[in-house]
Order: C-alpha cells, then structure tokens, then sequence
C-alpha cells in the first residue's frame, strides 16, 4: 500500500475518529455513522478511503458490513513514521531541553535568593515608587 494515501486517509479527522471506533471490536458501518454524526452515505465514503488505505478490514454479515481495524497496517504505518521521524524527534527533543536552560537574551539568569513575584504582587523598577 501507498504511504501517501495511508496518510491522506489518517488526516481527516473523522476517518480518525472512525478508526478509534473500530480498533479494539468490529462495528457495523451505521453503527460508526451514528457514533461520528455523519449520515450513512458520508460515512461509507469515509469507510471505503481506510479501506482502500488498508486501515480497516471489513466482513459481511448477513446485508451488515463490519469493520474493524487491520493491526498489520498499522504497525507497518507506525514504523514507517518511526523510521523517518524517529531520530529526528529524538534531536529536537534534545534542543528543546537545551534551549531550555540557556537564558534568554537580554534577561539575566535568576540569582540564587530570586523568588518569582507572588500573585497580584509587581515587581519593583529602578528605585521609583511603584
């Protein structure tokens, strides 16, 4: 399956909301209508992009359609977001921290007795009354 389609179909946030509908049991495609507020046309087509992504696996039953979400999919999508966005997270997270303790400029870092202002309390400017 196309990355690129399994990505387009996960955008939608309604297709992610019917995906969670359907990740632990299977679901009748009204039943994920109702749950969504979508009517049963719009959810269909909704229904048929995660299937044509590979998200989701559907059975009949009876003049019923049950879906349910396709596990080996999904853990192919995970390592595929894992593999290109792995390293690079782990590095931005890496900054984030360090930037973190680094003061900003033009502020002076806080001196050891430094408490932050108490609620509604201001600090003082330069020698003036407040």
């Amino acid at each position: 399956m196309a990355m690129d389609a399994t990505l387009r179909a996960l955008a939608n946030p309604t297709r992610r909301a019917m995906l969670e509908l359907v990740w632990d049991a299977e679901r009748s495609s009204s039943e994920i209508a109702a749950a969504v507020g979508a009517t049963r046309p719009a959810a269909s087509q909704h229904l048929k992009v995660l299937r044509d992504a590979g998200l989701v696996r559907v059975r009949a039953d009876g003049n019923q359609r049950l879906y349910r979400v396709d596990a080996e999919r999904l853990a192919e999508v995970r390592s595929a977001l894992e593999s290109f966005w792995g390293a690079r997270l782990g590095r931005l997270s890496a900054t984030i921290a360090a930037d973190r303790t680094r003061p900003v400029r033009g502020e002076r870092p806080p001196a050891a007795g430094d408490r932050p202002p108490a609620a509604g309390e201001r600090r003082a400017r330069g020698g003036g009354p407040s």
